[in-house]
């Protein structure tokens, strides 16, 4: 659905569309980060408030704004909801409704948000829905993706209205996954990975599960996930994510060496400019610095800041406290 990145790091990505090869996706990209940053996208040992991964997941997925269908935003400037200017809420005779329509119902999606902005993989992904149904729950989807980095709580709710319309949908769970990961909501994330890993029986969620355990502080359970037939399932972006978030897992068990170790099987000097590149050589970077290498830490910080266009990591302010 989303792209998203491995680690709790304050400007380091997340595991997310590169992880899964070609599946459908749902969403957009995922929200900012957090206060806390680890070896997958900051500085270990300072953790936020609900240890949440910071995020720089590709901003793609269900999020692409293809077609429009007319205007979207009333008068006051507000979007308009899907009936028109005005919500349900603010219609005269409407009853209160309860928390559970309220999911229902989502929130406002504007007038000019079209199923046919949802990419066509997954658009597919919801051909066995009725008609109406899967156009509506599309628009929802379509939101999520748009939200997903400037209001990752929104996108959440958009992703829960779609689930409450068709949750044995694979692609929808995987968007409320993707969108409570970028909210930091972490429990939530891995129960609806967990579920899209049910309906699919794909192992492309592993980096964010992962991920999800060491953002709730189980990095044992995170290790968990680096196994034979988990690594057999993945395409090579995908293992060198999860490589990023165990050795993040190493390195919360104190286990520097070891993540040290581990980023050094993958491919440092690759020359791809994907955006799993700089979020390797940034979570190799900060464990020499945690090891207290720092010369060479400085060196990989710079190779960071060398492939890292976007600035999704904090590299070059790495950089300069280390010079």
């Amino acid at each position: 659905m989303v792209d998203s990145r491995p680690g709790r790091g304050d400007r380091q990505g997340r595991p997310g569309g590169s992880h899964g090869g070609d599946r459908p996706r749902a969403g957009g990209s995922s929200s900012g980060g957090s206060d806390r940053r680890s070896s997958s996208g900051g500085r270990s040992g300072e953790r936020s408030e609900g240890g949440r991964p910071a995020d720089n997941r590709r901003q793609q997925g269900t999020g692409g704004r293809g077609g429009k269908s007319g205007g979207g935003r009333s008068q006051g400037g507000r979007p308009q909801g899907a009936g028109g200017d005005r919500p349900w809420r603010e219609r005269p005779g409407r009853e209160e409704r309860s928390a559970d329509q309220k999911i229902y119902d989502g929130p406002d999606i504007p007038d000019d948000i079209s199923a046919k902005d949802l990419d066509k993989h997954a658009r597919q992904a919801l051909q066995g829905l009725p008609e109406k149904l899967a156009e509506r729950v599309s628009r929802h989807l379509v939101m999520a993706g748009l939200l997903m980095a400037s209001d990752p709580e929104t996108a959440y709710l958009h992703a829960l209205a779609a689930k409450a319309r068709a949750n044995r949908n694979a692609l929808i769970r995987e968007a409320c996954g993707e969108t409570a990961y970028a909210a930091g909501k972490f429990s939530e994330a891995l129960a609806e990975f967990r579920a899209a890993k049910r309906l699919s029986g794909q192992q492309m969620y592993a980096p964010m599960m992962a991920d999800c355990e060491r953002a709730l502080r189980r990095p044992e359970k995170a290790l968990a996930y680096d196994t034979a037939d988990v690594r057999k399932n993945l395409d090579d972006a995908g293992n060198i994510e999860l490589s990023i978030v165990i050795a993040g897992a190493r390195r919360d068990l104190g286990q520097v060496e070891a993540a040290i170790r581990l980023l050094e099987t993958e491919p440092l000097s690759s020359a791809s400019r994907a955006p799993w590149v700089a979020r390797l050589r940034y979570a190799y970077a900060d464990a020499l610095a945690e090891a207290g290498r720092r010369e060479e830490a400085v060196e990989w910080f710079h190779r960071t800041v060398a492939v890292d266009g976007e600035k999704a990591t904090d590299a070059e302010e790495r950089v300069a406290e280390l010079e």
